[in-house]
């Protein structure tokens, strides 16, 4: 599934093309995850003004209104001037002056939504609940440590969760508690002030990294360029269950939390 880093990469992949395009037409495919919202006739004429991120979602800033894009469990964006035919899993086509962008998703879980602007009702029920981003200034170590105090629930489940912290999905909550030495086990309201801090700054430094790393292509995952990501290839911990740590040769181990493979060394991770 498309993480934060997927998703940003994404957008820095395309986001500087796009910009000051006409939109010329728009098609759909096979229905996905929520409607698109209004007719693909009135996005016609509009100009593509920017492209942002909120958490997992793009946001498509238009003369005319915002379209909220997210990948769901399997979808890419594909731009360029000249894309391959249509598939059966290309399910929403948007022509511009500048190029074509298009959204391939063969579970269709993912969803392209027309909005007015982020105060629309459509629009405020997606991005509402998100949390701080992590990778911006507004992610402070002190507001985390007091989001952690009032979670009784596994650290892991707390940065799933998306409310204390946003975009810090399963590949990489692994991966920051190792860097932090925190068991993914261990309650949230448990951690200490300095343990906290620590998981904070591997929250910002993983999430960084995989951006700089092109995100991870663990199956079929590639930016708007068709690249696919490479940190998986530096992972720590995530999918390497019975490997020896890259630490200290302890064998990486595995457990189900919320029906989602958590990845973690025994030793590294004491509590």
């Amino acid at each position: 599934m498309p993480e934060l880093p997927e998703v940003e990469v994404t957008r820095l992949s395309f986001a500087e093309r796009i910009a000051g395009a006409r939109i010329e037409t728009v098609s759909l495919g096979k229905p996905l995850r929520w409607p698109l919202g209004c007719r693909p006739q009135q996005l016609q004429g509009q100009d593509v003004l920017a492209v942002r991120r909120r958490g997992k979602y793009l946001l498509l800033d238009l003369s005319g209104g915002l379209l909220l894009i997210h990948l769901g469990m399997s979808g890419s964006l594909g731009f360029g001037v000249e894309l391959p035919v249509p598939g059966k899993h290309d399910h929403f086509e948007m022509v511009t002056s500048l190029g074509t962008l298009r959204l391939n998703d063969p579970r269709r879980f993912g969803a392209v939504v027309y909005a007015s602007d982020e105060s629309d009702p459509v629009a405020r029920k997606l991005l509402d609940r998100l949390g701080v981003e992590p990778l911006s200034e507004d992610f402070d170590a002190q507001s985390f440590y007091q989001a952690l105090k009032l979670r009784k629930t596994a650290i892991k489940q707390v940065l799933l969760g998306g409310e204390a912290v946003v975009g810090v999905g399963n590949i990489y909550a692994s991966e920051v508690l190792f860097l932090a030495g925190i068991r993914p086990t261990t309650k949230a309201w448990r951690i200490s002030k300095p343990r906290a801090a620590l998981l904070h700054h591997a929250i910002q430094e993983v999430l960084a990294q995989a951006v700089a790393k092109g995100g991870s292509t663990l199956k079929d995952f590639s930016n708007a360029q068709g690249e696919a990501g490479h940190f998986q290839l530096d992972a720590m911990v995530y999918d390497r269950a019975g490997l020896p740590c890259k630490v200290c040769a302890t064998p990486i181990k595995s457990l189900r939390q919320g029906q989602r493979s958590t990845f973690y060394c025994g030793n590294c991770q004491k509590s």
